[in-house]
C-alpha cells in the first residue's frame, strides 16, 4: 500500500494493514447505512468487496446516502463501488444489481458478510446461507425515526443465529443479560415482530453504520493484537431518549449491551436440526426445512405476531 495508509498503518500495524488489503467482504443492501459501512471499510484498508442491491440512486435518496447527485440514475452497488475505488484506488470491486436471492453464489469464499437491508425476509435467507458456508455475520437495524438501532455479530453455531437472535430482540422479549423479569421495549416494533421502517436523518442512521462498521472491522482483525473483546453479542445505540429496557430511559448517545444466547430448539440452527443434517452429510441430497422439521417431529405453528419462518417464504 501507499503512504496514504500511513495513519491507518501506525495504529493498526503494516501487518494487520496487509491483512486487511487480502480480506474479501460482502455487503448486501447499500442503502442509507451499508453505502456507509462499505465506504467506512474501504477507507480502513479492506481490499475486496461484493456489493448487491437491487435498486438505484434517485433524487430522494441524496440527503441519505453516500452517494451524491452525480451517480443519479446509477445503480447502489456501481454507485458505492465508485466511492470505494474513489477512496481505495487498489481496492478489487464486484458490484452487482439485483436481489441478493438471485446472486447467492456471492456469499462464496468471503472472509465476513455485511447484512444492510431492512426486510427481515432477506434477512433469514443470509441467515441460513451462512450457517450453511461457516460465514460470520454482521446485521444492523435502524428503529423508525432514527430514534435508536442495534448491531449484532452473528457467528454461525457459536451464539446465536439471526432467526434465534430476533426471536428476542425483534419480539421484544428479555435477554440473558437482563434481569429476570425486565424486557426490552423499543416502542417500535410492528404487529409482526418487524422493525418500522419510517427513517431517520441520516445522521442518526450513520451512528448505527458506524458501529456495524467497526464491529465489521474487528471481527476481520479476530486473531491479532488489535482486536477488541466486546461486552456481549449485541449492542442497542439511542440517539434519543429510548426506553430500551423497560421501565429505563437510555439516554442520547448512549448504548446498552445484550447478550442473546443461541436457542438449542431454533428451526434454524438447533440441536435436532444440526444432528439430522450431520447424520445427512454424507449423501447427495441436502434437506429441506420444512423435511427436517418433520423428521425430528418439531413444527411450526404460525402467528400473526411473528416473523414468517425460513422456508415460508413466498
Amino acid at each position: 500500500m501507499t503512504a496514504n495508509w500511513d495513519r491507518v498503518e501506525r495504529l493498526i500495524g503494516s501487518d494487520n494493514l496487509a491483512r486487511l488489503k487480502e480480506k474479501r467482504v460482502g455487503v448486501v443492501g447499500l442503502g442509507s447505512g451499508g453505502s456507509f459501512v462499505a465506504v467506512s471499510l474501504a477507507m480502513s484498508g479492506v481490499g475486496h468487496f461484493v456489493l448487491v442491491d437491487d435498486d438505484v440512486v434517485e433524487p430522494s435518496n441524496i440527503v441519505r446516502h453516500a452517494a451524491d447527485r452525480r451517480y443519479l440514475g446509477q445503480t447502489k452497488s456501481e454507485a458505492v463501488a465508485d466511492l470505494i475505488r474513489q477512496r481505495n484506488p487498489q481496492a478489487d470491486v464486484t458490484a452487482r444489481h439485483g436481489r441478493i436471492e438471485t446472486h447467492m453464489d456471492v456469499l462464496d469464499n468471503l472472509d465476513l458478510l455485511v447484512v444492510g437491508v431492512d426486510g427481515e425476509g432477506p434477512k433469514y435467507i443470509l441467515n441460513e446461507a451462512c450457517l450453511k458456508r461457516n460465514l460470520t455475520a454482521v446485521y444492523a437495524g435502524v428503529y423508525e425515526r432514527g430514534e435508536g438501532g442495534d448491531v449484532v455479530v452473528i457467528r454461525p453455531y457459536n451464539g446465536p443465529c439471526y432467526a434465534c437472535w430476533a426471536a428476542e430482540l425483534r419480539e421484544g422479549l428479555a435477554v440473558s443479560q437482563l434481569p429476570e423479569g425486565v424486557e426490552l421495549d423499543y416502542g417500535m416494533i410492528g404487529p409482526e415482530g418487524t422493525l418500522e421502517a419510517e427513517p431517520g436523518l441520516w445522521l442518526h442512521v450513520v451512528r448505527v453504520a458506524a458501529a456495524q462498521a467497526d464491529q465489521a472491522l474487528n471481527e476481520l482483525l479476530l486473531g491479532t493484537r488489535v482486536h477488541r473483546t466486546m461486552p456481549a453479542n449485541t449492542v442497542i445505540l439511542a440517539n434519543t431518549a429510548l426506553e430500551i429496557m423497560t421501565g429505563h430511559i437510555s439516554q442520547p448517545y448512549t448504548a446498552e449491551w445484550v447478550q442473546v444466547e443461541r436457542d438449542p430448539h431454533c428451526l434454524v440452527c438447533g440441536d435436532a436440526l444440526r444432528n439430522t443434517l450431520s447424520a445427512d452429510s454424507q449423501t447427495e441430497n441436502g434437506l429441506s426445512l420444512d423435511s427436517l422439521m418433520q423428521d425430528t417431529g418439531m413444527a411450526f405453528e404460525a402467528r400473526d405476531d411473528q416473523p414468517t419462518p425460513p422456508g415460508e417464504r413466498a
